[in-house]
């Protein structure tokens, strides 16, 4: 495997972490004013599915010795599309951005225009880009063909999750 790609998947891994960062740092800070969180499970079985893929599509590209083609370029610029909308809905959603699902005792709804056009933008312009760039940009084909739709179907619940408990705390969603 060319040695950028290998940067790239380190730079993917800490980019991950430095998220983890700031959702483990928000979840404390709310949970410590009296935040509630809902679907535990289903977040860890979210977190736990997020990192299967990615070391399936590390471990794919080694095996594969993903070459530098025009797939790879198309993945990376994916992934760093990605990047740039998880930077985005971070800065949009502040100190209540985690990667689970709490609702704090001040919480306010977004509700600028993306966020009304486009429900959950972290999800469908974060999210699932970055996994596809992702393996794409490893050639991890056979990761993209199996592991994508199950992180779908558990993000689809998570969704559906995500909805009901926004519905519930803000009158107006």
């Amino acid at each position: 495997m060319p040695t950028f790609l290998i940067i790239f998947i380190f730079l993917a891994a800490f980019l991950r972490f430095a998220a983890l960062f700031v959702s483990i740092h928000n979840e404390k800070r709310m949970k410590a004013d009296g935040a509630v969180e809902y679907h535990a499970g289903t977040s860890t079985l979210l977190a736990a599915t997020h990192i299967v893929f990615y070391l399936a599509a590390i471990g794919e590209g080694f095996w594969r010795d993903a070459p530098v083609t025009g797939v790879t370029y198309l993945g990376l610029a994916i992934y760093a599309l990605a990047m740039l909308a998880l930077v985005w809905v971070l800065k949009v959603l502040g100190r209540f951005w985690t990667v689970k699902i709490i609702v704090a005792r001040d919480h306010v709804l977004v509700t600028n225009r993306l966020f009304r056009a486009l429900r959950h933008p972290n999800y469908y312009l974060n999210i699932i880009p970055e996994l596809i760039g992702f393996a794409l940009a490893l050639h991890a084909f056979t990761t993209l063909a199996i592991c994508l739709p199950v992180y779908l179907v558990i993000l689809f619940l998570r969704i559906r999750q995500e909805e009901r408990v926004l519905r519930e705390a803000f009158a107006g969603y």
